[in-house]
């Protein structure tokens, strides 16, 4: 059995039993017949388009969420996944281990009087930067601001930025987040 038809089989029986459906009460909802319905259950089935969506309008979720991971299923991402940004000032890290459109998260890791410089983004978008140790400071358009841990600060993403550690001892950590705009 493929992926897809397992997930499709997972979430078909999952959310017909969240919803206290038997396999005859979501056949007549759905209107398509219960051996087909028992097939997809199965993961035997190779449904068409015209059945994925009546199942899925008849419990009422996208397609996308019925052949998608099951809600029940986790997926652990271990330390270090993805491919970190490395320059010789730090490292930035995404934060998600899966693509969100339109967000991003990342953590900076600066070293000792490293930098980092930030990419400019689409007009409207706008990032988030939180201090988590250390001290941070973001240049911004040729005006700096100096965080230390705890601080945050919101500014426009289209605009030319970098990240600095003022810090010649200690190296400073801090959490990006870049909302895109749409």
């Amino acid at each position: 059995m493929t992926n897809a038809a397992k997930n499709l089989s997972d979430n078909i029986r999952q959310l017909r039993d969240h919803r206290g459906l038997t396999q005859h009460q979501l056949a007549r909802i759905s209107e398509i017949p219960r051996p087909t319905l028992a097939s997809l259950e199965s993961g035997a089935a190779n449904p068409t388009l015209s059945v994925l969506t009546s199942v899925a309008a008849a419990l009422q979720v996208s397609i996308e969420e019925l052949i998608g991971t099951p809600r029940s299923q986790v997926q652990v991402f271990r330390a270090g996944f993805g491919k970190p940004r490395k320059n010789s000032g730090g490292v930035i890290s995404h934060l998600l281990p899966e693509s969100i459109p339109g967000l991003d998260i990342s953590r900076i890791e600066l070293l000792p009087g490293g930098h980092f410089t930030g990419v400019p983004h689409t007009a409207g978008t706008r990032e988030y930067l939180t201090c988590i140790n250390g001290r941070i400071e973001l240049k911004l358009s040729g005006d700096g601001w100096l965080l230390e841990a705890g601080d945050s600060i919101v500014f426009r993403g289209d605009q030319r930025h970098s990240y600095l550690n003022p810090d010649n001892r200690r190296p400073c950590q801090a959490i990006s987040v870049v909302c895109f705009a749409a």
